[in-house]
């Protein structure tokens, strides 16, 4: 680890809300007034996130205030952020959703996906990490499990008996498909006209 990683270590924050573009959010900013503090809340559509896993990371937020576009970037990992909470989220295909300064109304609206709003803005929650397997346990499930070619074989049997044709001796010791086989062709014997024969229409 190099001294400008360890640098930003210090200034990051333990964990943040994987905020995505075309979240609607809702950001408690600290306004410092004199002497006075204040929490501002600004609500709106993310628009663009930028270096989201740097300590730079920084989202770009877009509401409508009084007919007017309004549009605030803020650092995530900036102490003047105090909170940051996801409301809805939405189906995008891009990062920069420059194409929403252009709509007003029902034209600017995002088609919202369901999502698990409480696990979302919860951040002191561990992130799921990949499960981590002993290799000798590994191993001996390997062991005590049957092996793939048993498998194939005893699936090969079960299909070939399958497809085998059940065999069904007549009286006389011939079998159905020969017994069907004769009938046909004595039909077709039948509906042949023989030579000299006028065939009656």
């Amino acid at each position: 680890m190099n001294a400008i990683t360890q640098l930003e270590q210090n200034y990051r924050k333990p964990a943040l809300p994987q905020v995505q573009s075309g979240d609607t959010i809702r950001v408690h900013q600290l306004i410092k007034e004199g002497a006075k503090q204040r929490i501002q809340v600004f609500e709106g559509v993310v628009i663009r996130t930028h270096r989201m896993n740097e300590l730079t990371a920084c989202i770009t937020v877009r509401r409508i205030a009084s007919n007017v576009g309004v549009e605030k970037t803020f650092l995530l990992h900036s102490p003047n952020v105090s909170k940051i909470e996801i409301l809805r989220r939405a189906k995008v295909r891009r990062n920069f959703l420059s194409f929403l300064r252009n709509r007003r109304g029902k034209s600017a609206r995002l088609k919202e996906v369901a999502f698990d709003k409480a696990a979302a803005n919860d951040v002191t929650a561990p992130v799921a990490e990949a499960e981590v397997i002993d290799p000798a346990e590994n191993q001996d499930a390997l062991n005590d499990a049957t092996p793939l070619q048993d498998v194939e074989k005893a699936e090969n049997k079960a299909a070939g008996a399958e497809d085998e044709p059940s065999v069904a001796a007549d009286v006389d010791g011939s079998n159905e498909a020969e017994a069907s086989a004769e009938e046909a062709q004595a039909g077709v014997d039948k509906a042949e006209p023989g030579e000299g024969k006028a065939v009656q229409s």
